[in-house]
């Protein structure tokens, strides 16, 4: 899956990387330190992202187990929750994805 083509995608990890992103929003002049704090912005939103999948998918299984228990009050918060969840891990793999592409690109790169 191509996350370029996914629209009206609202990430305010992505818009938050790019405006702290020295790299990002000045490609012009960069040291070694800028290009530093560039991976250190993008792998904490990564983990942050992570994280929040995270969130969404125990919040499905919470929700599963209140359906199965009796405890809820209304069954379609279940199926909120999977859709959340389904589509944070969607994201997440095609973030994961693209990531493994560059690595890989990178990594054949000669020196």
């Amino acid at each position: 899956m191509d996350i370029t083509a996914l629209n009206n995608v609202n990430s305010s990890i992505i818009k938050e990387a790019v405006k702290t992103s020295p790299l990002l929003s000045n490609m012009g002049s960069r040291s070694v330190d800028a290009g530093n704090d560039v991976f250190e912005s993008f792998l904490n939103a990564a983990v942050e992202g992570i994280n929040t999948t995270n969130g969404y998918i125990s919040d499905a299984e919470n929700e599963e187990i209140k359906l199965a228990l009796g405890e809820t009050e209304n069954p379609h918060d279940l199926g909120i929750a999977l859709q959340k969840a389904s589509a944070a891990l969607t994201y997440t793999i095609a973030v994961r994805d693209k990531f493994m592409e560059a690595y890989k690109e990178i990594m054949q790169i000669q020196i």
